[in-house]
């Protein structure tokens, strides 16, 4: 439940989303997706109430990135059409770059007309991760939802996603369920949610300074990132 919730994602830029599980991350993004609509207080649109627009009109101006990003049987290319299929070379183009996919469609043998696999399964976790970027972003949305993105990611593809999050956050409002304080401070602004409520809200820098619930999660996640290093070791 949430209780008195209350921050802006501009136009453009990357607001962060953060807190322990439980806190209410996922009823804010089920909030923006009107899954439901609050039962006190507002969530405002491009300035309007939600509810002056019906769901279907709401969510064709959203687009959601999933932690477990589907890719379907088929081509790269039909997997990206798939939400625009009217869009044409140049835009594909466009968003292919905003991705990060340019060098995995360079390297395949047949580049974006080459077959995922099954469920995508010729892809790594990263590549799926910025082919479901690219799709949604095809669409052209308002404000783009990516969830935990990074939670299952080697070094080497989360530093290509975290580059596809640079660029897409140039294009629209982009806010980011997320876990790796690696990815957290790249953030124009991170808003930190605990039992239900904002609790903390800057810049990594500013809350470093001022939160003593951000450092607890910084220092948590460090803790927690020694641990799996010192397993492997092992």
């Amino acid at each position: 439940m949430l209780r008195g919730v209350s921050f802006q994602v501009p136009e453009r830029g990357h607001v962060a989303l953060i807190g322990s599980s439980g806190v209410g991350k996922s009823t804010v993004f089920a909030l923006a997706e009107r899954f439901y609509d609050p039962d006190h207080g507002l969530v405002l649109f491009e300035g309007g109430d939600v509810r002056t627009l019906s769901r279907a009109q709401h969510r064709a101006r959203i687009g959601l990135v999933e932690q477990h990003a589907p890719v379907l049987y088929g081509t790269l290319r039909e997997n990206l059409l798939y939400a625009a299929p009217e869009a044409g070379a140049d835009e594909l183009a466009r968003v292919v770059e905003l991705a990060q996919l340019t060098e995995l469609a360079s390297r395949l043998p047949r580049g974006l007309d080459t077959d995922a696999g099954e469920h995508g399964m010729a892809l790594s976790g990263g590549e799926r991760m910025r082919i479901d970027i690219a799709r949604s972003l095809l669409t052209r949305p308002s404000l783009l939802l990516l969830d935990e993105p990074t939670a299952h990611l080697d070094a080497v593809n989360e530093a290509a996603l975290r580059r596809s999050i640079r660029q897409t956050s140039t294009e629209c409002a982009l806010l980011v369920i997320a876990h790796r304080f690696s990815t957290i401070r790249a953030a124009d602004l991170i808003v930190v949610l605990d039992a239900g409520e904002v609790v903390a809200a800057g810049s990594h820098a500013q809350l470093m300074e001022t939160s003593d619930h951000y450092r607890f999660l910084c220092r948590a996640q460090q803790a927690e990132g020694s641990v799996v290093r010192a397993g492997r070791r092992g």
